[in-house]
């Protein structure tokens, strides 16, 4: 995610880092020398003349906006439903980590918290982890590996699913408060409900992640707009003469611009500049945990590397 500040005047006019014209330059590029071939030759191939008036274009150009704002408004909703998410898993780990400390073997100073105590709230930053890395399919050992037992870390790592299987061992651990009678039903139930949210959290993004927007619709808005871009030059010839490259490079921008910014949204959870930082959000909750834990060597707060949180 960019997080710099918004530039001002020609600076956010030429600004190249998290814009969509990196992914864009290449199609760009070859739409304006395809423009000025045409204003060279007059719209002429083949010694054949090719008149076309940009009637067609106007009503093609305004429905294919229209729908590419309606594209680029769904992939927006499952970005911002991402980051709610995530909002909510800020929330919920802070929550149980306080309710793991508070209703838990009560007899415990909240300086040393039980053993029990310290590996259930270690096994919410470990989902934390892991639910990054199941969202963008890394390997999460090298984050596991400190937080959990030799013999978990090890079938967590078997799994297929690594949240689940975590989740599942937390639930376990507050079964074992209730049968070991380190904590009373009523603050169980509270538990639970927390430990549930967490289950909503992985499903939410897991739908995100696995059902892109249908395939037939971004081939539609794809190829259209490819064959719009590439034949406008021939339209606006005639009436535009040697101004027919740089327009055409404007229109492009445009509409090639919405296209990959449609695509980059969909998927929120990669490393692309504005995807989500999802890092820096596991080290925030990782810090806060283990500072509730009474911990003093806690993770370094998450910087920006050339204004890009990942």
């Amino acid at each position: 995610m960019i997080v710099c500040q918004r530039p001002s005047g020609l600076r956010l006019f030429f600004t190249y880092r998290g814009s969509i014209l990196q992914h864009i330059k290449t199609k760009l590029l070859v739409t304006i020398l395809l423009a000025l071939a045409v204003t060279l030759t007059h719209g002429t191939l083949f010694r054949l003349k090719i008149t076309m008036t940009p009637v067609p274009f106007s009503l093609i150009g305004i429905a294919l906006a229209i729908f590419l704002g309606f594209r680029n408004s769904a992939s927006y909703d499952r970005y911002w439903e991402g980051r709610k998410l995530w909002g909510q898993l800020v929330i919920t780990s802070r929550n149980l980590c306080r309710q793991v400390l508070t209703f838990i073997d009560t007899d415990n100073t909240p300086s040393s918290p039980s053993p029990l105590k310290r590996q259930m709230v270690y096994r919410v930053i470990a989902f934390t982890h892991a639910l990054r890395h199941h969202l963008r399919d890394s390997c999460p050992n090298s984050d596991l590996a400190p937080l959990l037992p030799a013999d978990e870390w090890m079938a967590a790592d078997r799994a297929r699913n690594k949240p689940k299987f975590l989740l599942e061992n937390l639930g376990h651990d507050l079964r074992r408060c209730l049968e070991e009678k380190r904590t009373l039903a009523y603050f169980a139930a509270s538990l639970d409900q927390n430990l549930n949210s967490l289950g909503d959290i992985l499903g939410g993004c897991e739908r995100i992640k696995n059902t892109p927007i249908p395939f037939s619709y971004t081939v539609l808005l794809h190829r259209t707009a490819y064959l719009y871009c590439f034949l406008l030059p021939f339209g606006l010839v005639d009436s535009l003469g040697f101004m027919t490259p740089f327009v055409v490079g404007i229109i492009s921008y445009t509409f090639f611009g919405l296209d990959a910014l449609g695509d980059e949204l969909e998927q929120p959870f990669g490393l692309f500049p504005n995807d989500l930082p999802l890092s820096a959000l596991s080290l925030t909750i990782e810090s806060d945990l283990r500072e509730a834990l009474g911990e003093s060597d806690l993770p370094e707060s998450p910087r920006p590397v050339e204004h890009c949180l990942q």
